[in-house]
């Protein structure tokens, strides 16, 4: 990296301010909008095609070059290759399932998984924290926090671990799953478990960091977008380089929507992709404010003049009417969403849609995920359920290539599939705070039978498989 050839710049057009490459900030000063990290390509060696990062697959004995986010350094060139940090990470597979793509409506070998959990934490996270942790270094932070629905806290404990620092991961009271919350303890977090939700803990570590100096390695930061914009890369490098028609992933706080447009953006700019493929978000419906605002509000990027107004009246609306969050898709469960403006910049240039899915919809395609590959944590399962969505409403064609993020592994949450296939009716119902009465479509329910042989086959031969 040459000095001085990458800073901050606010994303409010309006404001448009800059920052050095070395403040710790997530946030303007000037106006509180969110930040960008911006290179001066002028100054910069551009890669003459994206096939060239092909050629460090022959050092894959180089730490850096073995990691999914730095072998493609050279597109976020924020930091020297000595400052870099890696545990690893984007060691990840885009699968090509042609069962699921059957299931969903598409023509076979037209839905392809990229299964992000295969990272050392085992979700998308880790692609973030490379970076984050990156910056971290780079201002000698001492103490990381982060507000958490599990992943991101089991990534920053793990990375933090690894490089001697403090962790404190802000919790809302019930709302992790027992097996992302593991890890953060088990790698010695100092966790909090506020009472409350996400909401509340993602204000509350932003307040204690003001206060207290804590480097927020949040998605409002914007060094962890920028590991996070990989994910695209590696999609696209196994695709010989050439863009799907469509990325679907799930909603939540929409780092990764924001980040996947900010590098399709960027890759267009740099004139390295002519194409860009069209993002789809979906969420839960139990955490529907991007439909909400999006689909029913009209809501726009605008030139970067987003209608703060809407925005707050309908968050006022959520807080008078004390609507929260509620989906058992607990990674997505945000009701305020911090990369809003920064996901709406991103449906713009990709000319993306929004939709939603009920959690009956989310856990039948998770277990359909798994009958036909590695599995997946519920949020995952939001893009497949919403892949179908969009192929029965004719928005997907079904000879279109469709990418699906899957961002977490099958064991961050393995109550849900536990449940899922061991409980009927309004067991089931209220064991995963569902809505709806709907048998599930996949349930696999185990057969109790006498220990005996005879038994044992009497229930095979009765047509179990």
């Amino acid at each position: 990296m040459q000095k001085d050839c990458a800073f901050q710049r606010c994303i409010n057009p309006a404001c448009a301010a800059t920052f050095d490459i070395l403040q710790a900030l997530t946030a303007c000063p000037s106006c509180g909008e969110l930040l960008d990290v911006v290179y001066d390509w002028d100054r910069l060696p551009v890669p003459k095609s994206l096939s060239d990062f092909e050629k460090r697959w022959t050092s894959r004995t180089a730490p850096l070059d073995f990691s999914g986010v730095w072998r493609f350094r050279d597109l976020l060139p924020f930091a020297s290759d000595e400052a870099l940090v890696t545990v690893g990470e984007g060691q990840t597979v885009l699968y090509h399932n042609t069962t699921l793509a059957r299931e969903v409506g598409l023509t076979g070998g037209r839905l392809h998984l990229q299964y992000v959990g295969f990272n050392p934490s085992g979700s998308f996270k880790d692609n973030g924290m490379a970076a984050g942790f990156t910056h971290a270094r780079m201002v000698s932070a001492g103490r990381v926090a982060c507000a958490s629905t599990g992943n991101t806290s089991a990534s920053l404990a793990l990375y933090a671990s690894v490089l001697g620092m403090q962790a404190v991961v802000f919790i809302g009271s019930g709302k992790i799953a027992y097996g992302k919350l593991a890890q953060a303890l088990d790698s010695g977090a100092l966790t909090l478990q506020i009472r409350g939700d996400f909401d509340d803990a993602m204000r509350l570590v932003q307040e204690a960091a003001a206060k207290l100096g804590l480097y927020v390695l949040n998605s409002v930061n914007p060094f962890r977008l920028e590991g996070q914009k990989t994910i695209m890369y590696r999609v696209l490098e196994a695709l010989s380089w050439e863009a799907p028609d469509w990325v679907v992933v799930p909603g939540g706080n929409l780092g990764n929507s924001s980040a996947f447009g900010k590098a399709f953006m960027e890759l267009r700019d740099l004139g390295l992709l002519k194409r860009l493929p069209r993002i789809a978000v979906i969420n839960s419906t139990g955490a529907r404010t991007l439909t909400a605002l999006v689909g029913e509000k009209n809501l726009s990027w605008n030139s970067g003049a987003v209608d703060q107004d809407t925005v707050a009246r309908y968050y006022a609306y959520l807080d008078e009417n004390s609507i929260r969050a509620h989906t058992l898709a607990t990674a997505i469960e945000i009701n305020r969403p911090v990369n809003l403006r920064k996901c709406l910049r991103a449906l713009d240039v990709t000319h993306g849609v929004v939709r939603e899915v009920p959690d009956e919809d989310i856990i039948d395609a998770k277990a359909l995920i798994a009958r036909s590959g590695p599995g997946c944590e519920p949020a995952s399962a939001a893009s497949v359920a919403g892949v179908k969505l969009l192929v029965d409403e004719g928005v997907i064609a079904p000879d279109e290539r469709v990418v699906a993020i899957l961002t977490g592994n099958v064991l961050k949450d393995p109550d849900v599939p536990v449940k899922y296939n061991s409980l009927k009716g309004a067991e089931l119902t209220k064991a995963l705070g569902l809505f709806s009465t709907r048998p599930p479509r996949y349930q696999n329910l185990p057969i109790e039978v006498d220990a005996d042989l005879g038994s044992i086959v009497n229930a095979l031969e009765g047509g179990v498989s």
